[in-house]
């Protein structure tokens, strides 16, 4: 199990310069082993080991507190981030937008060959027929805060394909990262879920890009953040034990079939959580394989979710108590 404590100079080594995450790992003397962790993320680590012990599943888990304190489980694995990687897609949306100088209201022409049946599409069952136009900012409100899978092919078609998302996330330095197939490819064989992977800290390191990348604070990636706080999807993960502490939660979910042998693929949730004293966190929770039942799975992300919040207010408790002494 890989443990990583990074300081935030490494950080901002890998946000300014296409610093890819292999070559950070190579040549960063800050990575620690588990034997050489902090004692508070130790702590962290074991809480966490609790959860996912005797779970019949891989479960993959990276958090990165306040820019520096980084903590990874079970980061080897490739994840198959299922709709996860429609929160990479809006960020190349967005780039190819800012590129082009076009406005979110442009508006799209919504073939009916798109609105394919027997896949999970709110904007195809309200809109059966097809051939209309929406507003490019509609399209990404779909993708993100309902998860639409014909949407998401939508944009995937606008833009130029799956490999135009694919290399612009890696042009920011995310390499352990692989969009390869679509929505419906994925639909037509469970198999090629495995194609669109990514590892837990791959996932919280564009986050991070997301939300400190100077260079990309715009309208259009503020639209991005606002539709992912307003998120739809797996209230029960992530969200569900902040829903009561004012604390502001963007994130994407990511949802599977189950597999020939009868186990869920990818059941996921990356997303950044900011507290009310200003305090972030990024984290991401894959889980591959499970033969848990899907609320279990959700339960584990939501248990994850809770001891990751419960660790962070403790830190802000402590770190106030030693300003007082």
């Amino acid at each position: 199990m890989k443990i990583i404590y990074p300081l935030s100079f490494a950080f901002f080594c890998l946000f300014m310069g296409g610093y890819s995450l292999q070559k950070f790992r190579k040549e960063s003397s800050l990575v620690l082993t588990s034997q050489a962790l902090p004692t508070k993320l130790n702590i962290l680590k074991n809480n966490i080991e609790a959860i996912i012990k005797n779970k019949k599943a891989t479960v993959g888990v990276a958090i990165i507190i306040d820019g520096k304190d980084t903590l990874t489980l079970n980061n080897a694995e490739k994840y198959p981030m299922m709709s996860v990687y429609k929160f990479h897609q809006a960020l190349a949306v967005c780039d190819y937008l800012k590129r082009k100088n076009l406005p979110l209201t442009t508006l799209l022409y919504l073939d009916k060959k798109f609105f394919i049946p027997n896949t999970y599409s709110p904007l195809r069952d309200k809109y059966p027929l097809g051939n209309l136009e929406l507003p490019l900012s509609k399209l990404l409100t779909y993708t993100l805060q309902l998860s639409d899978n014909i949407a998401c092919d939508i944009l995937f078609d606008y833009i130029g394909g799956v490999n135009i998302v694919h290399e612009y996330i890696h042009s920011l330095g995310i390499k352990e990262v692989s969009i390869a197939t679509t929505e419906n490819e994925m639909h037509q064989d469970l198999k090629n879920c495995y194609k669109n992977w990514s590892t837990p800290l791959a996932a919280v390191c564009l986050l991070e890009i997301f939300a400190t990348n100077t260079s990309l604070q715009n309208e259009y990636t503020s639209f991005v953040k606002r539709t992912m706080i307003e998120c739809q999807t797996g209230k029960n993960r992530l969200a569900a034990p902040l829903s009561e502490n004012n604390v502001i939660i963007g994130h994407k979910t990511g949802t599977s079939d189950q597999n020939a042998h009868g186990e869920y693929i990818g059941i996921n949730d990356i997303g950044f959580v900011i507290l009310p004293n200003g305090m972030r966190y990024t984290i991401a929770v894959f889980i591959k394989d499970s033969q848990e039942k899907m609320n279990t799975n959700a339960q584990i992300i939501a248990d994850i979710s809770a001891v990751v919040y419960q660790f962070v207010c403790h830190q802000v408790t402590t770190s106030k108590s030693n300003e007082r002494i």
